[in-house]
């Protein structure tokens, strides 16, 4: 259940004392212990005692050993199974501490107070929690869903311009899959900033929310929202070996350039189309210089996609605005037709 939070926080204090909690324990790294951490504990109304558990932002973090770290935690403040772990962060917070509680003693509950625009409308929603592996993007991970997801649209105005950008790329994604109206909607926006996006981001929570319903296990329709995220993810696991980590918006916004491109030479979507929704993306994203990731390295990580089945690389590919197929297997000489196609847009 989702829950846009109001400024008193009673929401979250019913749910707080309405259930049987041992202890709680907030996850956060270091920029939401300072920015929200704050704010979350000035309106959070309990008699439970609390332990802060703080990691080191950034998705390098998101790994075995950072979990292993907080289980040994968890272990040793003698958690129990009654214990509720509170992730208040953006998705690697969200990603992590759901990963952490729902393993730790076979599972403890967990909510997740999502603080950024990608985590809002994308990574805190739909039960999916991982950690990667080496440079692999959520190899190892649960289906698991929160108790609750409370959403506090002010911590937004603690991110910098460039979070903001990253969590819009999955807005612009979920009308490109699922919704042309929103899609039609969101490039309309000029200026992106938090009073232009807001408005916005129930519509995209209800259509992330809806595709999960309907296939919580991702064996079908959810497929669709890996749609710029086979490329895209790719290319921020190579960015990720170099040390040099961009963010997942920047790489999706790439993919979905890379993918939308794809479904054409596929003769899936029209040239029209193809060309309306890359000029679209364009404008809000710079380009991302690939030039040192040969195709080779690129579609090596391609085959390790986890939607792969029998060693074939399964893209979700557009067949309109507002429509998206799955399990779709293209040549690779398109695959690498859809790269070529992206370095050249920096020399445009």
């Amino acid at each position: 259940m989702i829950t846009i939070l109001n400024d008193d926080f009673s929401q979250l204090n019913n749910f707080l004392h309405g259930k049987s909690f041992s202890k709680i324990f907030i996850l956060v790294d270091e920029n939401t212990h300072e920015y929200c951490l704050p704010v979350l504990l000035g309106n959070m109304e309990t008699d439970l005692g609390f332990e802060i558990l703080e990691i080191e932002a950034g998705e390098e973090m998101k790994n075995i050993q950072t979990a292993n770290q907080l289980w040994e935690i968890l272990t040793e403040m003698q958690a129990d199974r009654k214990a509720l772990v509170i992730n208040l962060g953006g998705g690697v917070i969200t990603d992590m501490g759901g990963f952490i509680a729902s393993t730790y003693k076979r599972g403890i509950q967990f909510i997740n107070i999502p603080t950024t625009l990608l985590s809002m409308c994308d990574a805190s929603i739909g039960g999916k929690t991982g950690i990667d592996l080496m440079h692999y993007k959520n190899m190892v991970g649960t289906f698991a869903f929160p108790e609750q997801i409370f959403i506090y649209p002010k911590f937004l105005e603690t991110l910098p311009f460039k979070e903001l950008r990253s969590g819009f790329a999955e807005m612009l994604k979920h009308g490109l899959i699922a919704d042309k109206a929103h899609w039609e909607s969101l490039i309309q926006i000029h200026k992106l900033d938090v009073e232009t996006v807001v408005p916005h981001i129930q519509t995209s929570m209800d259509i992330k929310q809806d595709v999960v319903e309907k296939d919580f296990h991702e064996r079908n329709i959810r497929k669709t929202l890996n749609f710029g995220h086979t490329i895209g993810h790719s290319v921020e696991s190579l960015c990720l070996s170099q040390g040099n980590p961009i963010l997942h918006g920047e790489a999706v916004a790439m993919g979905m350039i890379c993918e939308a491109h794809l479904a054409n030479l596929e003769e899936l979507i029209t040239d029209e189309d193809a060309t309306f929704i890359i000029e679209n993306i364009q404008r809000y994203y710079p380009y991302l210089d690939i030039s040192d990731f040969t195709d080779e390295s690129i579609t090596e990580l391609l085959l390790n996609d986890k939607k792969n089945t029998d060693s074939k690389i399964n893209f979700s590919l557009l067949t309109g605005i507002g429509s998206c197929t799955y399990d779709y297997q293209c040549s690779k000489e398109n695959i690498l037709k859809s790269l070529e196609f992206y370095r050249k847009l920096d020399t445009v």
